[in-house]
């Protein structure tokens, strides 16, 4: 489960490679630990998501199995 995370200094966000540039679809992550940040690029201070490894990787790979339907 995701949790909204309120402190994140000191964690280096990179953008995905797979975000959509010309559709301004970007989002960013950064990994500490067992633990993966998630961002919206186009709002840095904004919120930030948090999942452990294994639900990143359970994420990632229903991405890769087009388990999720993109509109």
């Amino acid at each position: 489960m995701s949790k909204n995370v309120q402190n994140i200094e000191g964690l280096n966000f990179r953008k995905s490679s797979y975000s959509q540039y010309t559709h301004n679809r970007c989002v960013e992550v950064a990994f500490k630990d067992e633990m993966v940040f998630v961002r919206d690029s186009k709002n840095p201070e904004g919120s930030v998501l948090c999942f452990s490894r294994g639900e990143w990787q359970a994420f990632s790979k229903g991405v890769k199995d087009n388990e999720f339907e993109m509109s």
